[in-house]
């Protein structure tokens, strides 16, 4: 009885759920939900449904700090900077995490405050319409992403998606230039991960050069080159090296 009890007590609370849209849009005093006002060839959405965009949006912008910001390229160095050391867990996951945004916000900053001046701004002040700002905010982004992607990855992409006969750069898609651009940030990556990867791997192979002349076959070299990995990276003050070249490698 009791089970059967709730279950009509939640058929009855979902349908007055189901029920109470409907009732708004019957009223016709009531709040509208989709206003749409066209001037000339443009079309005005109601504040109601911007704001749900707005809140859509925002689910996305985990993918959008990965696919169209410099976190990318610098979390992947980042990672195999900590392989090449030969640590495993330190620094830790967060650490480097934290690391790549704190350096992203640096270098996008500009990027941020030109969409801010040139966007944001005027939306607010209702200088333009709300698809208007977004392609304003959209064009220093396409700017940032087509100066670091490469024109070899760039006519790959273009030719998958048969699209051809562009005016100029800025016509390119995102859907070409998003799947352009993280390719070129991969690459690049790799190569500065493998010029960091270089003196570690010399020290691993002098140890373990040294440990087999010595007969210490049993010994670890990975134990032994560690400490002198940690000294070395220190000396030469390898991480405000390492983030001074991530930041200059962008463009």
């Amino acid at each position: 009885m009791n089970r059967t009890r709730l279950r009509l007590s939640a058929s009855v609370v979902c349908c007055l759920i189901t029920l109470m849209p409907l009732s708004g849009w019957a009223d016709p005093q009531g709040m509208s939900v989709l206003t749409v006002t066209e001037t000339g060839d443009n079309k005005e959405y109601s504040v109601s449904l911007q704001v749900l965009l707005l809140m859509t949006a925002i689910s996305f912008l985990p993918a959008a700090l990965l696919m169209l910001t410099s976190f990318t390229r610098i979390i992947v160095v980042l990672a195999i900077l900590r392989q090449a050391l030969g640590l495993q867990q330190t620094p830790p996951n967060r650490v480097l995490i934290g690391m790549a945004l704190a350096l992203t916000l640096l270098i996008m900053m500009p990027l941020f405050q030109d969409i801010y001046a040139s966007a944001i701004t005027p939306y607010l002040n209702e200088q333009v319409t709300f698809l208007e700002a977004v392609r304003l905010a959209a064009a220093p982004i396409q700017s940032f992403m087509l100066n670091n992607t490469r024109e070899t990855d760039l006519e790959q992409f273009l030719a998958i998606a048969r699209v051809e006969n562009l005016a100029s750069p800025q016509d390119v898609p995102f859907s070409v230039l998003i799947p352009s651009f993280i390719t070129s940030e991969l690459k690049t990556a790799f190569q500065i991960g493998f010029i960091l990867f270089i003196p570690f791997l010399v020290i691993d192979l002098v140890v373990a050069s040294v440990l087999m002349a010595m007969g210490m076959i049993m010994l670890s070299p990975q134990m032994i080159s560690l400490p002198f990995k940690l000294m070395l990276f220190v000396l030469v003050d390898g991480w405000a090296l390492t983030m001074g070249t991530l930041a200059n490698s962008f463009n």
